[in-house]
């Protein structure tokens, strides 16, 4: 196991032991003094250690090499885990929503609201440090999994924040308002972070699913385009350039157009070398290229790619047609003969 297998597992390991924490935590407070929207959290904190174990065995299994049954290894695992996370949150949001309205047609007191300010601290604080964590271990190690994860849990340090200004609303209304039943804040800060969840929610499942249907990585593609241009005169041209994640393995393939005259041995030379370059730029990627020759008779599908000049593919049709005519007098000659 290399070092990154490592730390993607041991942080997604931190993120299960810190949500497990969290969820006993609210639901104990929640209960305890009758705030829906703490329990609400609870329940959110729920779904994100579901979505944490998953996302730790998906870092595990993704990790494990291609082999005959999946030549192109197992990272969809790690698209599958984001996608499965990013629908569990839209089912909590729901649950939240149904909550909150059942407390806000039939309300109920609030009791110790500083307790449950406290145990919002305690999550905020401890989701905040949970969360860089993983974006960080995240990002550098390209894991869609790890960063879904983290986005679970930095959407709990929001809303955690949210249902401590509610709570704090509520025990300075008992102070100062005593006459004013404020006990309603609490439901709408539910629902505030139902609203929050839903829209974190939608961006990490299209961010997921996006992968799985092998979408094209448009970063990638201009990078790719900018850098075969670059390499002009000895590339003439490119085209069918196809670009995709598996998990976080990048998938590239491309056809470029060289001199006709160029030996083999040169030109699968001159295709290591791009494909090394392409791979120090983009960790982790795969490349494929094929190489052609190009007559300067371009289709639709080639010019679209080429990097020539009318008067460059002009001077190379005049040159294989007066290569081709030589080829045929020798023909002519031998059949004389």
């Amino acid at each position: 196991m290399n070092n990154s297998e490592k730390r993607k597992k041991n942080v997604a390991l931190i993120s299960v032991i810190s949500n497990i924490t969290l969820v006993v935590s609210k639901l104990v407070i929640g209960l305890l003094i009758g705030s829906v929207s703490i329990i609400s959290e609870a329940i959110h904190s729920g779904v994100d250690l579901l979505a944490a174990i998953i996302a730790y065995i998906s870092v595990r299994k993704s990790s494990k090499p291609a082999d005959e049954e999946h030549p192109f290894g197992h990272g969809k695992i790690e698209n599958i885990s984001g996608t499965v996370e990013g629908l569990l949150i839209f089912l909590a949001g729901g649950w939240i929503i149904y909550e909150a309205a059942l407390k806000l047609t039939h309300p109920e007191p609030i009791h110790a609201a500083p307790l449950g300010i406290a145990v919002m601290l305690m999550s905020a604080v401890m989701n905040l440090a949970v969360s860089h964590q993983l974006f960080k271990v995240g990002r550098e190690t390209d894991s869609i999994a790890l960063q879904a994860d983290g986005w679970h849990l930095r959407t709990d340090v929001y809303t955690s924040a949210g249902i401590m200004i509610g709570l704090t609303g509520i025990a300075l209304s008992r102070i100062y308002l005593p006459q004013y039943p404020l006990s309603w804040i609490d439901p709408v800060c539910a629902l505030a972070v139902a609203a929050l969840i839903m829209k974190t929610a939608y961006r990490l499942t299209v961010e997921a699913a996006r992968d799985l249907l092998d979408a094209n990585l448009p970063n990638e593609d201009r990078w790719i385009r900018k850098f075969l241009e670059s390499h002009k005169p000895v590339v003439h041209g490119y085209h069918n350039l196809r670009t995709r994640k598996s998990g976080s393995t990048r998938f590239i393939d491309f056809h470029i157009q060289v001199d006709p005259d160029m030996t083999v041995a040169v030109s699968h030379s001159f295709a290591q070398e791009l494909s090394g370059t392409i791979k120090e730029h983009f960790d982790n990627s795969t490349v494929t290229i094929h190489i052609e020759p190009c007559t300067g008779h371009c289709t639709e599908k080639c010019m679209a790619g080429c990097i020539l000049t009318d008067l460059e593919r002009a001077a190379i049709r005049k040159k294989q047609g007066g290569l081709r005519r030589i080829e045929d007098l020798r023909r002519l000659r031998q059949g004389q003969e």
